[in-house]
C-alpha cells in the first residue's frame, strides 16, 4: 500500500482509504490502529524491541521493566525519556546500578512480535528461574459474581481504541465492587497488561490483593505470570486459558476465570474466592 493511502495519522490511530464490498465497492475512510517498533533501552543498552501501540508509553516502560524482573520497584527507575526516530520509538530508561548489573548478567535479546513474555529466554533453566521468582498469593479476598459481571459489562465502554479500530487488546484493573479503575489498550495483549502494571505501580496505598484484572485475550502462562507480579489474586479472561496457565495459577493461589462472556464464565482454579 502506498503512503498516499493514509489520509491522516495520529499517535495511535490512522485514517486509511479502503474499499468496502457492499453491492459493489464503496470507497471509505477506515480507522486503523498504529503499530510501531518500541525499543527498551536501559542505561544506554538496547534490551528489547516490541511491536506496540504508541500510547501510554510511560506506563509501558515501567510495567515491562517490572514484569520482566528488570526492576523491583518504582524507586529503581530514575528517569525515562521518549525519543521518536525514523525507525520507531526509543524508550531511554535510567535504572539503578544494582538493577543494571543484574540485567547485564541475565541479558536477553528480544525481538517482539506483538508482546512476548518468554521470547528470548535463552534456556529452560532461565524459564525455571522466572517461575521461582513468583510467590504464593495468600489473599483472602472474596469476589461477588455480580460484581465480576458488572466489570465485564462496562469493560467494552472503556476500550476507545477497540471501538475505533476493532484491532486492539485491553486490560483493566477493577475494584472488588466491580468498578473499573484503569484500562490500557495495545495491539499486543502482553503490552496492554504491561501498561496496566506500570500505571498500577504509580497508585499509592492500594491493596492489589483486593482487586482483580480483566484481559480481552486468552489467559496464557505469561498473563498469569504478569498478574502474579502485581499481587493480583483474580484474573478474568474473555477467552480460554492454556493448560500451563491453569497449572501456574493453581500453584500460585490465583483464581483464574476464562470464557467470561454474556454473564457466563468458567472458573478454573481457586473457586473459593467467588461467591
Amino acid at each position: 500500500m502506498s503512503q498516499d493511502k493514509f489520509i491522516q495519522s495520529e499517535q495511535s490511530v490512522a485514517k486509511c482509504l479502503a474499499y468496502k464490498k457492499k453491492e459493489g465497492y464503496l470507497e471509505i475512510q477506515d480507522l486503523i490502529a498504529e503499530e510501531t517498533p518500541v525499543a527498551m533501552v536501559f542505561n544506554g543498552i538496547s534490551h528489547a524491541v516490541m511491536m506496540a501501540t504508541p500510547q501510554d508509553l510511560n506506563d509501558f516502560a515501567l510495567g515491562f521493566s517490572i514484569a520482566e524482573n528488570i526492576i523491583n520497584s518504582l524507586e529503581d527507575m530514575y528517569a525515562l525519556e521518549i525519543h521518536t526516530t525514523d525507525n520507531g520509538i526509543e524508550l531511554a530508561i535510567s535504572i539503578s546500578t544494582e538493577t543494571f548489573n543484574r540485567l547485564k548478567e541475565n541479558r536477553r535479546s528480544l525481538i517482539g512480535r506483538t508482546g512476548c513474555g518468554l521470547c528470548g529466554t535463552e534456556s529452560l533453566n532461565q524459564f525455571k528461574k522466572i517461575q521461582e521468582l513468583l510467590t504464593l498469593n495468600t489473599s483472602r479476598a472474596i469476589f461477588s459474581s455480580n460484581n465480576i459481571i458488572k466489570a465485564l459489562s462496562s469493560f467494552p465502554e472503556n476500550q476507545m481504541l477497540q471501538k475505533q479500530t476493532g484491532s486492539t487488546h485491553a486490560s483493566a484493573l477493577c475494584s472488588n465492587n466491580g468498578d473499573i479503575l484503569l484500562t490500557r489498550e495495545d495491539v499486543g495483549r502482553h503490552n496492554a497488561l504491561d501498561k496496566i502494571i506500570g500505571a498500577s505501580y504509580k497508585m499509592e496505598y492500594v491493596d492489589f490483593g483486593e482487586l482483580f484484572l480483566i484481559t480481552s485475550s486468552r489467559a496464557s502462562y505469561e498473563m498469569v505470570q504478569k498478574a502474579a507480579k502485581l499481587n493480583i489474586c483474580l484474573l478474568v479472561a474473555i477467552s480460554a486459558p492454556t493448560a500451563l496457565a491453569v497449572r501456574l495459577a493453581d500453584s500460585l493461589g490465583i483464581t483464574l476465570i476464562g470464557f467470561a462472556r454474556n454473564k457466563n464464565y468458567n472458573i478454573y482454579t481457586h473457586k473459593e474466592r467467588i461467591r
